[in-house]
C-alpha cells in the first residue's frame, strides 16, 4: 500500500496559498533534470496524475 505524500502549503497573511511544497524525491520524479522547462514540468505533473489514477484504479474493486 503507498503512503499519502507529505504536501504542505505556504499562505500569505492574509491567508491566501502562495506556494505548494513538496517532497524533493518527488520533485527529482516530475523533473530529473534541471534544465527542464515549464512546459516539461507541466507534462510531468499530468503524466504523475495519470499514473497515480491509473494505478488507483487498478487497485479499486469493480463496481
Amino acid at each position: 500500500m503507498e503512503t499519502m505524500l507529505n504536501i504542505e502549503y505556504l499562505t500569505s497573511q492574509d491567508g491566501e496559498a502562495i506556494a505548494v511544497v513538496i517532497p524533493i524525491a518527488l520533485w527529482r520524479q516530475l523533473l530529473p533534470d534541471e534544465e527542464s522547462s515549464l512546459e516539461e514540468l507541466g507534462e510531468a505533473v499530468e503524466d504523475y496524475c495519470l499514473n497515480k489514477a491509473m494505478n488507483e484504479a487498478v487497485n479499486t474493486p469493480l463496481l
